[in-house]
């Protein structure tokens, strides 16, 4: 009996010690697949133009199709087909709500654009250079008075 519970034992621990020894290995791998190298920036635009807001206004933007096809080539496709995906419903369901809550606010669709320039009532412009943002889509709300909100 005691030859059996020695055996049981020392079968648990083996197991336990080779299970987290596979964790730990699958952990290490893990880390270095990570490799800082593989982080990558948002693709310059290809299009300099520039989009003025005079209004309050919230302004949706989103990269231009050069600059998507990039953002597509260093992206895993399943990754970037999610993020397609979760874009279309996001910036749809925003459109509704703020035509519901806010239809006061003029809703504007920029694409094409590198710069938007928000000109507020004293003449005070603030420029944006969506290239500084690593967000390929987003918006911004501008009241004329304060400067705008991401």
């Amino acid at each position: 009996m005691f030859k059996i519970s020695i055996f049981y034992s020392l079968t648990f621990f083996i197991l336990i010690s080779s299970c987290s020894e596979g964790s730990k290995k699958n952990l290490s791998q893990q880390l270095q697949s990570k490799d800082p190298s593989e982080i990558h920036k948002k693709p310059a635009s290809t299009i300099q133009d520039t989009l003025y807001i005079n209004s309050i206004s919230v302004v949706f933007y989103q990269p231009d199709s050069l600059q998507l096809n990039r953002i597509k080539a260093i992206t895993d496709p399943s990754v970037f087909d999610g993020s397609m995906h979760e874009y279309f419903y996001q910036i749809r369901n925003a459109h509704i709500v703020l035509k519901q809550n806010w239809s006061q606010l003029k809703i504007v669709d920029s694409k094409n654009v590198r710069y938007l320039v928000f000109v507020g009532l004293d003449h005070t412009r603030y420029t944006i250079d969506l290239d500084q943002y690593n967000d390929a889509y987003g918006m911004f709300v501008f009241d004329l008075k304060k400067h705008q909100y991401l």
